[in-house]
């Protein structure tokens, strides 16, 4: 361990001293480029000297463009009383959840060099109210304001490009929440070509709806209807039957049940499947399986022939040969009549852990992706439900970020935190 931490502060220093020879490093510069902000961009580059100093030279140009050390909340007064871009609370790890709720008119009405400064605004509160050992935040982008696939997927695109080429290392999930019908398209198409797609996942609110109301379904009795019992219904209890050599299909009296069908194996119609004996009293009756029971259209050649001959006559009178070509058939044999309890019904093989060993773990470990969504989303549903408060988020950000109302005292902030938890 002691050689690594050494080697990485050697890289360290030496992308440094790049970015020195470049040009001197002013004293915001400095405090922006220290030793975790250097290793982010490092990993981000493949430990590559050269190219870190060459990323991060362009990062700090790009925030003396865009300004980052003038942003004040009073710039964008009408997006926090809307709550447009906020950080809600941070999640069990300490790492800060910001929620994006922008509507669709708002790149009519703003420009998108607007928009990119309340983004970075918005990162730089987040970034304030991390904890020394938290590096990274959590983003979740409302679409339910969008009606256009298109006009939202050039909102996200451009703020998975900022955090990716200037928050390198930051982001540890981003949620889409309720995008329009067309945008799972446009997603499938663009997510190859993004650096931060794997991180990105899209979810829907309705999936969620369950958590609310819906907590037990065995205590509504419709649903609960839906789990059939066949013992409850009585068999001598008919409106309507329809029964064959295979099975019976009965409908029963009680039309407020879901389900007031049912299958039964029971041998109803009195007669017998499966091989025949001259004697019946060594064979007994037939019984009814899901083994016999079941169709034998798609089996092997040998079991859709009759059991007198392969080709469907007895061993002195052959079958017609049809004019049409038909699957190739094995050899012909002659069975006899003793030779009925022989006779072994064609069975799918079971599969051997040898020849296939993907069977064996398929149902426990495929998890499809809506599934793994779904559940990462979790912990982060209540910051999405959660109303806004913006005093509270303002409370939450420091000199200069927080604007003229930043210089509130403590006091009164803790007054209106109070007050606004209990209602």
């Amino acid at each position: 361990m002691g050689k690594k931490d050494q080697k990485e502060k050697e890289r360290v220093e030496a992308v440094l001293e790049l970015l020195r020879k470049q040009a001197p490093l002013t004293v915001k510069q400095e405090k922006f480029c220290n030793n975790a902000c250097v290793e982010r961009f490092l990993r981000a580059k493949g430990d590559s000297v050269r190219k870190a100093a060459k990323h991060l030279r362009a990062c700090l140009s790009w925030r003396e463009s865009i300004g980052t050390e003038h942003l004040i909340a009073d710039e964008f007064s009408a997006e926090l009383a809307e709550g447009v871009a906020y950080v809600a609370g941070h999640d069990e790890e300490s790492r800060p959840v910001m929620i994006f709720r922008i509507k669709q008119d708002y790149q009519k009405f703003h420009s998108q060099k607007l928009f990119t400064r309340l983004l970075v605004f918005t990162l730089e509160v987040a970034i304030q109210t991390m904890p020394r050992n938290v590096e990274q935040f959590v983003l979740l982008f409302d679409a339910g304001f969008f009606r256009s696939a298109s006009a939202f997927m050039n909102l996200l695109l451009t703020a998975l490009k900022i955090v990716a080429e200037y928050y390198p290392g930051r982001l540890h999930k981003a949620f889409v929440i309720d995008p329009p019908s067309l945008f799972s398209y446009l997603w499938k198409g663009v997510r190859p070509f993004l650096e931060l797609s794997p991180a990105t996942m899209v979810v829907s609110s309705l999936d969620f709806e369950e958590s609310l109301e819906f907590n037990d379904f065995s205590s509504y009795p419709r649903a609960s209807s839906l789990r059939f019992d066949p013992s409850s219904i009585p068999s001598t209890a008919k409106i309507g039957s329809c029964s064959s050599s295979r099975f019976s299909f009965t409908v029963s009296h009680h039309f407020d049940s879901l389900k007031p069908w049912y299958l039964s194996l029971a041998d109803t119609s009195g007669s017998k499947v499966g091989p025949t004996s001259p004697s019946p009293s060594m064979l007994g009756p037939a019984l009814i399986s899901p083994l016999n029971a079941r169709s034998l259209s798609f089996a092997s050649p040998a079991a859709r022939t009759p059991r007198g001959g392969i080709y469907g006559g007895s061993a002195s009178r052959p079958a017609k040969k049809s004019l049409f070509a038909s699957t190739p058939l094995p050899e012909r044999t002659n069975y006899g009549k003793n030779d009925a309890m022989s006779i072994n019904h064609p069975r799918t093989p079971r599969p051997s852990f040898l020849q296939s060993p993907a069977l064996f773990f398929r149902k426990e470990c495929h998890v499809s992706r809506a599934d793994k969504s779904r559940e990462s989303f979790l912990p982060f549903l209540k910051f999405y439900r959660r109303p806004y408060d913006e005093m509270i988020y303002r409370s939450k950000m420091r000199p200069p970020l927080g604007g003229l109302i930043s210089i509130v005292s403590p006091q009164l902030k803790r007054r209106h935190m109070s007050v606004s938890q209990r209602f």
